[in-house]
């Protein structure tokens, strides 16, 4: 049994910045969560309809361990990344830095653990793993999903090895800070224009403030685009409101970054993103109660709403991140 000490087993709302939080509060810098979403430029959008998919994903993120990578970059961490296909080296892998005493970070598909409430294939969920024992892990996930929770050595090892869409090789990391830290407040700025500039220059239609302005013209077809309405709408709603897949979540979070750095930083544009994205958070909410409505009602009237909304937040998303792009 090994269980590395001194861990804070913090669940906060989104996977990604919940794993990061435990490793970095371990190394010694303790971010609040939007500062760390925000940072990483987390905030993204995507419309994907693929075949064989129950119903389109609205993902309201960038793809997973982006914001690892991004986050890392900008507070000069030193990101350690290990994949590899061999479930034996896959455990080596992660067992080594507990051994060492050292929280790791993992990628894998949340269909598989043991304790996680929605049994649905998501290949790009992110964990913090902090103990094992003879049969059983020690997981830190979302508040959501328990915070600190338990799964078997078993049912990681298929989450881990699982293979499709937003899957990653028995993907684990780990952080070193720098020997001289970076001052997180200087990298503020260029963050937010990242972001920024990313969502307002997307190069296919899908993503963006333009993928937001695709899903409008399409979810008004969601009834008939999707083989059962009353199981699959509620769910998309569900995933959309709770797991920030194209709902408030993440709007939320950026909301909450951007009001977080109006008080270390006196712009205009920042104020007015903030005011933007507080509209947007808001609205999203509405998206995902007309969906759910529309499933549980078989009322296409609701979806019509819903695609109107969903045209006020291109736009509304477009003008915020104009803003933001000129802080």
């Amino acid at each position: 049994m090994a269980v590395v000490k001194d861990v804070e087993a913090r669940g906060m709302e989104h996977c990604e910045t919940t794993a990061l939080g435990v490793l970095l509060r371990h190394a010694g810098l303790d971010l609040p969560e939007p500062m760390l979403f925000g940072l990483g430029a987390g905030l993204s959008f995507i419309y994907w309809d693929g075949k064989g998919m129950p119903v389109p994903f609205l993902g309201g993120r960038v793809k997973p361990f982006e914001l690892t990578r991004n986050l890392a970059a900008g507070l000069g961490l030193t990101l350690t990344v290990a994949e590899t296909t061999s479930p034996r080296k896959a455990w080596e892998n992660v067992a080594a830095e507990i051994d060492a005493g050292r929280p790791v970070g993992l990628q894998l598909d949340c269909y598989h653990l043991d304790y996680f409430q929605s049994k649905v294939h998501f290949g790009g969920h992110i964990v913090a793993m902090y103990g094992y024992d003879d049969h059983d892990v020690h997981l830190v996930d979302t508040g959501a999903q328990g915070g600190a929770v338990r799964t078997s050595r078993a049912a990681l090892a298929r989450a881990r090895a699982e293979r499709g869409p937003m899957t990653a090789r028995n993907r684990s990391f780990t952080i070193t800070p720098p020997a001289r830290p970076v001052a997180w407040q200087d990298r503020i700025r260029p963050a937010i224009r990242d972001c920024a500039s990313a969502f307002l220059s997307a190069p296919i239609a899908n993503l963006g403030h333009r993928g937001i302005e695709k899903a409008a013209t399409r979810v008004p077809g969601w009834l008939r685009r999707v083989a059962e309405p009353g199981r699959d709408l509620p769910r998309a709603a569900l995933l959309m409101e709770k797991g920030g897949t194209g709902g408030a979540l993440f709007r939320a979070l950026y909301r909450d970054f951007l009001g977080e750095c109006t008080g270390l930083i006196d712009d205009g544009n920042l104020r007015t993103g903030h005011r933007l994205y507080a509209e947007a958070a808001g609205l999203w909410t509405r998206v995902s109660t007309l969906i759910a409505k529309a499933g549980e009602s078989g009322d296409a009237e609701c979806l019509h709403q819903a695609g109107a909304i969903l045209r006020d937040l291109s736009r509304i998303e477009r003008e915020a991140m104009q803003a933001l792009s000129r802080l």
